[in-house]
């Protein structure tokens, strides 16, 4: 009897069981658990490639003239971070001799400052992508999994109140094969959250350096001078 009774429990006796919301829920979880981890590695792949292309910041500064710095920056930098802020730092310093735009009119520092926070800006753009979706990912996938956890005890009670008898047996089972969807949820939640903590921080790494970087590029276009050094946070 109680080999019978296993091979009518688990999941799949649950998922027949199932109505409608059971299936959307279940649905939604593996939704969100596919698009996060779409994310997870695309992000992991690009962050390993904008780490490693660091490394080249320090070389920049070791180049005989602008243009070779450029170049070899441009090579090394194959997720285009770095690279763009020094070239479009360099394009703002010579836009002077264009008299027919309203830039030419701009005090040169000033118009460095504003080339390169707007790169700053466009590249926290870019590593900020993604990083919502895997927030809301973390914090909903459990309570979806929840709710299909008590919608599964909801029906499972009432079909035990219908059957006029209750015994152990036929609460145990459908509440348990219920929980299913909680630790769906979890599942689907743990590498989200995980992700998001770790992209996070490299973010604020590759952020930090750049904002150095570009107090760097600033010193040296408008004074000639390098006034600091490009650091690396822990």
């Amino acid at each position: 009897m109680n080999d019978t009774l296993n091979q009518n429990l688990g999941f799949a006796h649950y998922w027949a069981q199932g109505d409608a919301v059971s299936h959307s829920v279940a649905y939604i979880l593996i939704l969100m658990s596919i698009v996060s981890w779409y994310y997870i590695l695309s992000k992991a792949w690009t962050s390993w490639r904008i780490r490693r292309s660091a490394t080249a910041v320090d070389g920049f500064w070791d180049a005989p003239s602008m243009t070779d710095a450029i170049a070899l920056l441009t090579h090394a930098d194959t997720e285009h971070i770095y690279a763009p802020l020094a070239s479009h730092a360099v394009e703002a310093v010579s836009v002077k001799a264009n008299s027919a735009s309203l830039n030419a009119t701009v005090d040169p520092g000033e118009l460095v400052t504003r080339t390169l926070r707007q790169q700053i800006n466009r590249v926290s753009s870019r590593l900020e992508n993604g990083l919502t979706l895997l927030a809301s990912v973390g914090s909903t996938a459990p309570f979806i999994g929840l709710f299909g956890t008590v919608w599964g005890i909801y029906h499972a009670l009432v079909a035990v109140s219908t059957s006029g008898t209750i015994q152990i047996d036929k609460v145990a089972g459908p509440v348990g094969e219920a929980l299913i969807m909680t630790a769906i949820g979890l599942v689907v939640a743990i590498p989200a959250v995980l992700g998001y903590n770790g992209f996070t921080r490299v973010n604020r790494v590759t952020l930090a350096e750049l904002d150095a970087f570009a107090h760097d590029l600033h010193a040296h276009l408008t004074t000639g001078a390098r006034v600091s050094t490009n650091r690396k946070p822990g």
